[in-house]
């Protein structure tokens, strides 16, 4: 009998140090992902940050300079502007959701490594088409060729773009009357001077850290005099392109900002849910999530008070929903990743 007792006060014991371990983690400080200001967060009392998905790919065609004069409309610098990339067989970083030019443009079985930037410019290629496409690579699988059209089904043209009037009485802009010339990430960076960028990797393997370097090296030529690591944050689902993120941000790029590839944000999601995150010590800059995954939510209350606790912005992609959007500006996120800013703007700012 005296064993039992014994026995049932150790089990007590036990229990009641795991329950006090447990209380003391949930009240921990959080590590701060962000040491000092992060650019990416909101203010307190502001409003999130309209996000340019692709320079907001239903107004005017996708990752287009045209694109982007457009969003920046609708706030001006405070829009976000985010972009995917791709390295050209020349070593030019382009400005390109696929790793194939066969869905924005009129050529064929084009991928972006294989064709040089230098000929895109020379013969004048129009990325304003959007094609049915189809397979691994994203090659066009019929042989209609479809004019982009924004989502009133209205045709565009670079010279319905309000561009800045200095760019226009240089004669910069439009570049083409017609036509929607490719694009580079050095454009976006020397045009775009004070607008933060998010830009994704798209391409993988060698080519997308050969593609990482050429990003790295344009964001060093242009640090000091258009403070790249103040506003551009990095992206890719391609584990070995993240991998290198993290090798640059820990020995020679401590300055890097990026989101995590879908195993950081597995990680996090699943210590917010348990209340531990307190061993969250992963150096990201942002969340950049759907508003659910898998049948869960995950713009919940507390996923983005637990960002917040680590001083991490949250972002969502890719809203185009008002309802969703004004249910997203309530909860406080930082940054709406929409196709829409001039819908966005429109329930942010109504008149």
């Amino acid at each position: 009998m005296i064993m039992k007792k014994n026995k049932k006060r150790k089990v007590s014991r036990l229990l009641f140090a795991l329950l006090f371990i447990y209380g003391s983690v949930l009240v921990f400080p959080r590590p701060q992902s962000v040491i000092g200001d992060n650019p990416l967060r909101k203010a307190a009392d502001a409003k999130p940050m309209i996000i340019a998905h692709g320079g907001g790919n239903k107004e005017f065609p996708d990752n287009t300079l045209e694109a982007f004069f457009h969003a920046i409309n609708f706030g001006g610098d405070d829009v976000m502007l985010e972009t995917d990339v791709n390295l050209t067989k020349d070593g030019v970083i382009i400005l390109s959701h696929d790793r194939s030019l066969d869905r924005k443009t009129t050529l064929r079985n084009a991928d972006i490594i294989d064709v040089n930037y230098q000929d895109l410019i020379d013969d004048e290629i129009d990325f304003g088409y959007e094609n049915r496409i189809g397979g691994p690579n994203l090659y066009k699988v019929d042989d209609e060729l479809i004019r982009f059209r924004n989502f009133r089904l209205e045709t565009v043209t670079p010279e319905d773009v309000n561009y800045p009037i200095d760019l226009v009485e240089s004669g910069l802009f439009p570049r083409h009357p017609e036509k929607f010339l490719v694009s580079t990430l050095e454009e976006l960076i020397t045009l775009f001077p004070n607008n933060l960028i998010n830009v994704e990797i798209k391409q993988t393997g060698d080519i997308g850290l050969a593609a990482l370097t050429e990003v790295i090296t344009l964001m060093d030529e242009y640090a000091t005099s258009h403070q790249t690591y103040q506003r551009i944050v990095l992206a890719s689902f391609h584990a070995v392109v993240y991998q290198q993120l993290l090798a640059l941000k820990n020995t020679t790029h401590p300055q890097l900002m990026f989101s995590p590839e879908m195993s950081g944000v597995i990680k996090f999601y699943a210590l917010q849910l348990t209340g531990t995150s307190a061993f969250y010590f992963d150096q990201v800059s942002v969340l950049q999530l759907p508003v659910s995954q898998f049948g869960l939510s995950l713009s919940t209350a507390s996923i983005i008070r637990t960002a917040h606790l680590h001083n991490i912005a949250v972002h969502y992609w890719t809203i185009n929903d008002i309802d969703i959007m004004v249910e997203l500006i309530d909860k406080g996120v930082d940054g709406i990743m929409t196709d829409l800013p001039s819908v966005l703007y429109s329930v942010l700012y109504p008149n």
